[in-house]
């Protein structure tokens, strides 16, 4: 598969693990990616995301928390149909769950070839900032897990095999832990050995968080 595709992430860095989208498009940003592909942190703005998927893209994957009834930290990849435009209820603009966003997008008669949701189940959501630590510790599987989607994509890195999947994991969590030491609003460093437990992953297909 070839043509425009999209990584968004969305998000409240002020809501705890609500954050995750933001932090997996962080820590993709500073990794090479196939060409053609956007990796692209939209926050809190999830209309501006939608109008940007009115252009067309043939691949879409929105990274995102996400309850889904499993164990905080849980990576799943999600295939999702748009729904029906003439069964949308009236949608609020400043919900960000994958439901409101491909609702809002098919209420306004966009599509895209592909809709994956990368989706990890929070353990806390409550005001605040910083990102739990089982879901802090699912960062890297939900990198690698975009990162597969795209290389199937694109055909690029197919040959890479198990070997080159750790050490991009490894890769990732080096990248993680720098930035966890930098000074920060959450108060300086954060014990680094805890991200070396990771986060479970597990795919599937289904509807939208």
């Amino acid at each position: 598969m070839t043509g425009r595709i999209l990584v968004a992430g969305v998000g409240n860095v002020f809501l705890r693990d609500d954050a995750f989208g933001v932090e997996v498009i962080r820590l993709l940003a500073e990794r090479p990616q196939p060409p053609g592909v956007q990796i692209r942190d939209y926050g809190i703005r999830g209309v501006h995301l939608v109008y940007e998927l009115l252009d067309g893209y043939d691949l879409f994957v929105l990274v995102d928390a996400a309850p889904r009834g499993e164990a905080p930290g849980t990576v799943s990849v999600l295939e999702v149909e748009l729904p029906s435009p003439e069964a949308q209820p009236v949608i609020d603009a400043h919900s960000l769950t994958p439901d409101a966003i491909f609702g809002l997008l098919s209420s306004l008669g966009g599509h895209s070839g592909r809709n994956l949701v990368v989706a990890c189940e929070p353990a806390e959501v409550d005001a605040g900032m910083g990102l739990s630590d089982p879901v802090r510790e699912a960062l890297p599987h939900a990198v690698r897990a975009v990162e597969e989607i795209l290389a199937q994509a694109t055909g690029a890195g197919a040959a890479a095999g198990v070997a080159g999947s750790q050490a991009d994991e490894q890769e990732c969590m080096a990248d993680l832990n720098r930035h966890l030491d930098e000074p920060s609003q959450e108060g300086g460093a954060q014990d680094a050995e805890q991200a070396d437990q990771g986060g479970s992953h597990r795919g599937g297909a289904g509807p939208g968080g």
